[in-house]
């Protein structure tokens, strides 16, 4: 059995996936929680790893905040940046893997909505320290893996679907168990969305072929799609639905309050489609992505 690293494996996406990943792999965890089979910062340090691995699966970064200093800009390149360039450090120190796969975001495009785009079909023009970190580690491991003549594949996940999301998905389930939430304009916009299991089952398939790939189910879910599914398991009624212009005037309050739980620019996410095709990764990879209403377990 071949032996895969896995940085940011005790997170939501380890905890989702090494028990797929453990089928086919000898999987050993690497970072800073407890759980972690090496403890490694690295930010801080270059690793210190005990032998070589076949494989590396680099998922460990920071996001989900907005940074509000200059110190918490810098701490995305930190993390996402500088701590890759510390993971391969290591790695050159006790043998190159022969795959490496890194999990990077549909964020590396910016801020304007997908419209079915493919990987080449706009520039990778994302600015937020999150985003241009992560353009930043996909520029330096291509470089790398180029020159030392490793199998590179970048996976860019959509809205990942699992039990426990952080982020906007864990928010909309939160507030539909606390009946806080209220669906805005009907709930029509749909987002590109990927059930986090699938990001287990691509590995193999990058570790033999490589590439940059979007990644998203099939089904786009609706935000009304979605508000119904997440109720139906909480056993909970379904949010009632306010129009926009109600919206609009607690977004124009949030503006001016922070701690206002919406604001114009999240009002603009939520009411906007946003679409990305993930016909390379299916033509290419032979990948046949879950439907996430379909699976999606809160």
């Amino acid at each position: 059995m071949e032996k895969l690293l896995f940085t940011g494996g005790t997170g939501f996406l380890g905890r989702n996936i090494k028990p797929i990943l453990d089928k086919t792999y000898e999987v050993t965890t690497i970072g800073i929680m407890d759980a972690d089979m090496i403890k490694a910062n690295f930010v801080t340090d270059t690793p210190v790893l005990p032998e070589r691995y076949d494989v590396v699966l680099h998922a460990a970064g920071k996001a989900h905040i907005y940074p509000k200093t200059e110190a918490e800009r810098k701490s995305f390149y930190d993390v996402n940046l500088t701590g890759t360039i510390h993971l391969c450090d290591a790695l050159e120190k006790v043998g190159l893997p022969k795959a490496f796969v890194f999990i990077s975001s549909m964020n590396v495009y910016g801020d304007e909505p997908g419209k079915m785009d493919t990987e080449d079909s706009r520039p990778l023009s994302g600015d937020s320290p999150y985003a241009d970190s992560k353009i930043k580690a996909e520029e330096y491991l291509t470089t790398w893996c180029k020159k030392k003549g490793i199998k590179l594949g970048i996976l860019r996940p959509s809205l990942l679907a699992g039990k426990g999301a952080p982020g906007n998905l864990g928010a909309m389930v939160n507030g539909i168990r606390t009946g806080i939430y209220l669906s805005i304009a009907g709930g029509k916009a749909k987002k590109s969305m990927l059930m986090v299991d699938d990001i287990a089952y691509l590995v193999p398939l990058l570790v033999e072929k490589g590439g940059t790939y979007n990644v998203c189910d099939d089904h786009y879910p609706s935000f009304r799609e979605l508000e119904k599914t997440i109720a139906r398991q909480l056993g909970k009624r379904v949010p009632i639905s306010i129009p926009y212009w109600m919206a609009k005037c607690l977004a124009l309050i949030g503006d001016k309050l922070s701690f206002f739980p919406i604001n114009s620019k999240r009002l603009n996410n939520i009411v906007t489609s946003d679409l990305f095709s993930n016909e390379k990764a299916k033509r290419e990879l032979g990948w046949k992505p879950m439907d996430v209403l379909e699976n999606y377990k809160i």
